[in-house]
């Protein structure tokens, strides 16, 4: 297009016009549609690192439908390298990063729409509240599920594994009951393809909130990270993004209080992370809504576990996608959701759950005929959580749904994967990890791998571990967290010594610390919260605006 036809531009545009010119845009390019693309690809995360690959889908069907791509980055760190670290402090911190990041772009620039390419644990979130305060056209694609690793020779011939297993394995072979080859080869080979690890932990569970919610295709949550319908899925991605533009649905026509409400109760059908409270009451807050913690245990109460996923039981998400995943969850809680919310296929959830149909299986069970009538959290209470606590029970046996025993305190993630590699835990131990809560951490981190090393060497029928810090969505076995107030703030986790025994309830949400409410006051006029060991950079600038885990962890 040259001078003739370009004659009427408005003058007053024309150095943004000009700008766009030095990125390759031309000027038909720009008069139309622009639709930005938030991508989180990056080389150092197996979610991610496919995930320009699927930019180039989603753009073939943007263009296709009449808009221009513009694609940009923001951050995405895997859990499970950061928890191997000190830094894993960042983690959870980075939600509000992804955030502000993507806020900033679409608002500087002005997009019509936007396509939010995400996957992992604290990526889908923070793209859920940068869609929600940005409120344009928007639609989700998060990159799917990695394969599982299926030995076909070897030692574990016939054994299949997935991420969560990995973890499990340090505690085995730390006890002996895995060779050096063994658990090599579990290191070495698990791991078998791009995309969100195989288990129902944060990453897959925020996934398949965002379907549940209806900001993404049908099947997106569960499909192959890679493979035609990927592919598909990834193109008609890009297709639907340009037909919500065109009709001017905003975000904030699929993220309400009640499409909130309907995946968390989705979420408890299937077990899903602990960490999804964080994330919902978050999202909760920034639409103006007050979602809290006890909010998720009333719903529990109400919701029966239809599903159960690795590490809960032996059943993956591939399994789950066969058999039609989140759809077929929603179909047979119909009588308990709310219909009227509205999907991004341009319809409301009764008139789709109306036409989905599926056959009977052994994976998603019915309302009338659940795992359990309750859902996958509880949330417990007593004097050593004042303000509440959660466990994901669904993920617990049922010998250790009571406990009651000595406490060992540590007051760090490193001290008690410290002890459990050295052997120094015994059976019927409560492990009391405190000042790791969203402001004493700073950063509230995952206490995952201790977690599992827990349950790895055989522990976990016999140990509780309780903190004012959180778990993955992969954790099971007896592990509270959210632990509320946090031990920096003078919760009573503060002051629990070694020795002082603790009961664990969970049929009857309680907690507490077996000692006398003089002895806490004791203990409490002779403590002084501890100084803080960062006082720079952006996790200092965290630990004094973070609000509590109850109302999660929101800036």
């Amino acid at each position: 297009m040259g001078f003739e036809d370009n004659k009427d531009l408005d003058p007053r545009k024309a150095y943004e016009r000009a700008l766009y010119q030095g990125c390759g845009y031309s000027y038909q390019d720009i008069k139309k549609p622009r639709i930005a693309i938030a991508n989180s690809w990056n080389e150092v995360n197996p979610g991610h690192i496919h995930l320009r690959t699927l930019s180039q889908k989603v753009k073939e069907g943007i263009i296709k439908s009449g808009g221009t791509p513009m694609e940009f980055n923001t951050i995405g760190a895997c859990d499970g390298i950061a928890n191997s670290g000190n830094f894993s402090k960042y983690v959870l911190p980075s939600r509000e990063i992804i955030a502000n990041s993507i806020e900033a772009m679409v608002k500087a620039y002005d997009f019509d729409g936007i396509v939010m390419i995400c996957s992992c644990d604290k990526i889908i979130p923070g793209m859920l509240l940068a869609a929600a305060r940005c409120d344009i056209p928007t639609i989700f694609l998060t990159g799917g599920i990695m394969d599982p690793m299926i030995f076909k020779d070897g030692p574990l011939k016939g054994k299949t594994f997935v991420t969560c297993d990995i973890k499990e394995a340090i505690g085995q072979y730390n006890i002996g009951k895995l060779s050096q080859e063994e658990f090599f080869l579990i290191e070495s080979k698990t791991c078998a393809s791009a995309g969100a690890c195989n288990m129902m932990g944060t990453a897959n569970t925020m996934a398949c909130i965002v379907e549940a919610m209806g900001l993404s295709l049908p099947g997106t949550a569960t499909a192959s990270s890679h493979g035609s319908e990927r592919n598909k899925l990834s193109i008609n991605t890009g297709e639907v993004v340009m037909k919500l533009v065109k009709e001017n649905l905003t975000a904030l026509k699929f993220i309400t209080l009640e499409s909130i409400e309907n995946a968390v109760k989705v979420a408890l059908s299937f077990g899903g992370s602990t960490n999804m409270i964080l994330h919902m009451c978050a999202l909760s807050h920034e639409i103006g809504g007050k979602l809290n913690h006890f909010d998720f245990d009333k719903l529990s109460k109400k919701i029966p576990l239809l599903a159960r996923f690795k590490p809960a039981s032996e059943i993956n998400l591939t399994e789950f996608h066969k058999v039609g995943g989140v759809k077929v969850l929603m179909k047979n809680l119909t009588s308990l959701l709310n219909l009227e919310t509205k999907m991004v296929l341009g319809h409301t959830l009764k008139d789709f759950l109306q036409k989905t149909h599926y056959r009977e299986n052994s994976i998603i069970r019915e309302v009338n005929n659940p795992i359990n009538p309750q859902g996958g959290i509880a949330v417990l209470k007593g004097n050593l959580a004042p303000e509440g606590a959660i466990v994901k029970q669904s993920a617990i046996s049922k010998e250790m749904r009571y406990h009651k025993g000595p406490a060992k305190v540590f007051e760090s993630e490193e001290e008690v994967k410290d002890a459990l590699i050295n052997n120094e835990v015994n059976e019927g131990d409560v492990l009391v990890i405190k000042y790791e809560g969203p402001k004493g951490s700073p950063g509230m981190r995952e206490l995952s791998i201790p977690a599992a090393i827990l349950v790895g060497m055989g522990l976990g029928e016999s140990v509780a571990m309780v903190t004012d810090g959180r778990y993955s969505g992969a954790t099971r076995g007896p592990c509270i967290g959210h632990v509320c107030p946090e031990a920096i703030e003078g919760g009573p986790i503060a002051i629990v010594k070694n020795g002082d025994f603790i009961e664990m309830d969970i049929e009857n949400r309680s907690l507490k610390l077996l000692i006398s409410q003089s002895d806490i006051d004791e203990r409490f006029n002779n403590w002084n919260p501890p100084k803080p060991e960062i006082t720079t950079g952006y996790l200092n600038i965290y630990r004094k605006l973070v609000s509590s885990s109850k109302y999660g962890a929101h800036l």
